[in-house]
């Protein structure tokens, strides 16, 4: 959780390392913001399950149902990614074509339903 306090040690800690977003997918160059947000949102994910072991090391996923579906679905979403970005290396493949906008929205949501278990 953010602290939205305007007190000077909440801007000291808003700018530590880990409070800083590398996105790795994306290139330097210009990216319109529903773009970057899509892009950002899932190098959060990775990051949950790359480097902090979200799936492995943290907590009981099968304690119940719920946690099982929301294990299924991170790791759903995760390995969506994955290929997504695959394509996205394609010579022709265009991140605003109407078809993959709309995939990639509704994964979006999806990613957004579950960001509660999202904790490490």
């Amino acid at each position: 959780m953010c602290n939205k306090d305007r007190n000077p040690s909440f801007y000291r800690l808003r700018m530590q390392p880990s409070n800083l977003l590398n996105i790795e997918s994306l290139s330097d160059g210009w990216c319109d913001k529903d773009v970057i947000i899509l892009y950002a949102c899932f190098q959060l994910l990775t990051d949950c399950i790359e480097k902090e072991n979200l799936l492995t090391g943290h907590g009981d996923w099968n304690q119940n149902d719920e946690y099982k579906q929301a294990y299924n679905d991170i790791e759903e979403l995760y390995n969506w990614w994955l290929e997504r970005q695959k394509l996205s290396t394609a010579e022709k493949f265009n991140d605003l074509d109407e078809k993959q906008y709309l995939e990639d929205n509704e994964q979006l949501i999806k990613l957004i339903k579950i960001r509660k278990y999202l904790w490490t």
